[in-house]
């Protein structure tokens, strides 16, 4: 189970840092053509979810490698479940069920390392 773990956070933690350091650092213009709903959000929004993104890939992995507070891990998977949900009922609202696709994705890796990362507990 261990070694499944560590590559559901690996391949999560990637996304993660990448989309969320987008975020964070791209203005809204650069960010328009492959994120359409920041438009509609204030970037102040946009900015915390990038950096609630970030800190959850760093929650993925940190806690687990150093061994403090391994129960982190699974908080942060849980919250990365959450910010799914979140992006799902976004593109829902706005008529883009179509695109929830990556979401779902996004949301059953994170709910598999959810149940991974139990077995510390």
């Amino acid at each position: 189970m261990d070694v499944a773990y560590w590559i559901v956070a690996a391949l999560l933690a990637v996304f993660y840092v990448y989309a969320g350091g987008k975020k964070v650092l791209q203005s809204q213009e650069r960010l328009q053509p492959m994120m359409g709903w920041v438009d509609r959000v204030p970037m102040p929004l946009v900015r915390l979810i990038g950096t609630l993104e970030v800190l959850g890939a760093a929650g993925l992995i940190l806690p687990p490698l150093t061994g403090i507070a391994p129960w982190l891990a699974v908080a942060a998977a849980a919250g990365l479940v959450l910010l799914q949900v979140g992006g799902i009922a976004v593109h829902v609202s706005r008529g883009e069920a179509r695109l929830i696709g990556l979401n779902i994705a996004l949301l059953l890796a994170a709910a598999a390392a959810v149940q991974l990362g139990t077995t510390w507990l």
